[in-house]
């Protein structure tokens, strides 16, 4: 995936948001206010942060030479995926909607309910 295509992805997502908060190179994905995927626009080639479950993350770290614990995140829970091309698009939306389901797990019960009613 490109970062239009991962940035589409993104988007489809229920009651997603994007935005600059922290610079004019890193677009944050967010759903209810929490961020779910870090696009960083400047790397070369670009990459981007996505949560993941804390066994899963060493395990993909350990099978893809794409996966690197998660750039400025906690790197227990959060990934970095460079888009060389070298991991299928197909796990890649996979672990999009990974990350995208645990945020939406963490969130309270009401906000919840909210998105999915």
């Amino acid at each position: 995936m490109n970062v239009e295509e991962t940035r589409n992805y993104c988007l489809k997502k229920k009651a997603v948001t994007e935005s600059f908060p922290f610079d004019d190179v890193t677009l944050v994905f967010k759903v209810m206010g929490k961020m779910f995927a870090l696009l960083a626009l400047d790397a070369d080639p670009p990459s981007v942060n996505l949560k993941c479950d804390p066994d899963k993350a060493i395990e993909l770290r350990e099978h893809f030479s794409a996966v690197r614990p998660g750039y400025h995140m906690n790197k227990r829970l959060w990934n970095t995926l460079s888009l060389d091309g070298t991991v299928p698009d197909k796990l890649i939306r996979a672990w999009i909607d990974d990350s995208y389901r645990l945020v939406l797990e963490g969130l309270p019960k009401k906000d919840r309910a909210e998105l999915m009613g």
